[in-house]
């Protein structure tokens, strides 16, 4: 495949690197001021393609899934019972519980031990809330995603790779139907 048959946008900020981001779908490069996209786009051509099939792949696979309708309150509840089982099995103790509206991740801990969850989420089947409230618990254990912290989630998740990739398909669904109502508003 040809980078040419991937869309991508460019944007150009005072940074001191450029990077590369897929988060929604998209890529968009990320450069510094009065850089030109070409030379990261060569250097990162294999990347880029493989990152673009799985995508692709996600993209396809979320014709096969269904976003759950549940309430902001049973979607409290429901955080709030998971992260405390989890926080138990694990022999941790987690500080406060936040939600908000997040771009580009499920849910993330604190070094205060806050776990703050995508209100996003509650249209995920429970199985993989569970496994997103366990994931961040975690990381109070290890804070990084290492040998250590993998071996600690595959003990209660022994698929955890299918659940990541899961985790991309219910991502690129939500955002799908997010912009699909979006064209039905403006409309």
């Amino acid at each position: 495949m040809e980078l040419h048959n991937i869309p991508y946008k460019v944007s150009h900020r005072a940074v001191k690197y450029p990077r590369l981001e897929f988060k929604t779908g998209e890529l968009l490069i990320v450069l510094p001021l009065g850089h030109e996209p070409d030379i990261v786009l060569d250097k990162y051509k294999n990347w880029i393609i493989k990152k673009f099939d799985f995508i692709k792949e996600c993209l396809e696979n979320t014709k096969n899934k269904k976003l759950v309708t549940r309430s902001e309150e049973e979607f409290r509840k429901l955080i709030h019972s998971l992260a405390k089982e989890s926080s138990k099995e694990l022999g941790v103790e987690l500080n406060h519980i936040y939600f908000r509206k997040m771009r580009t991740k499920w849910a993330s801990l604190s070094s205060k031990k806050n776990l703050t969850v995508n209100r996003l989420m509650k249209h995920l089947p429970e199985y993989l809330i569970r496994y997103v409230i366990f994931h961040e618990i975690v990381h109070i254990i290890e804070k990084r995603h290492n040998e250590k912290f993998w071996k600690i989630i595959s003990h209660k998740f022994k698929s955890y790779q299918k659940m990541e990739r899961e985790m991309f398909i219910y991502w690129f669904l939500i955002f799908k139907d997010l912009s699909d109502m979006t064209i039905k508003l403006e409309r």
